[in-house]
C-alpha cells in the first residue's frame, strides 16, 4: 500500500535520515581510530564506511539545501 505524504512530513523524514546517518559517520570514524593500531584490516573497513555514509550526508544536505557543496567544493 502507498503511503501519501505532505511535503513538511517528507523533509522532517530527511531531516530524521540525515541526523541517522551523521551519527553513524561519527561512530565509523571512532572506531576507525579505535581500531587502526590494532586491527588496521577492520579499520580499512570502518574508512569505507565513514566514506559511505560522508557520500550519503552530502546527497541529503543537497536535498536540504541545494547548492551548499557547489561553494564547498
Amino acid at each position: 500500500m502507498t503511503e501519501v505524504v505532505d511535503s513538511d512530513e517528507l523533509l522532517r523524514r530527511i531531516q530524521r535520515a540525515r541526523g541517522c546517518a551523521r551519527d553513524e559517520e561519527r561512530r565509523w570514524r571512532a572506531r576507525r581510530v579505535d581500531l587502526g593500531p590494532t586491527d588496521p584490516e577492520a579499520a580499512q573497513e570502518a574508512a569505507v564506511r565513514v566514506l559511505a555514509y560522508e557520500t550519503v550526508l552530502r546527497v541529503l544536505d543537497e536535498i536540504l539545501t541545494p547548492g551548499r557543496h557547489d561553494a564547498e567544493g
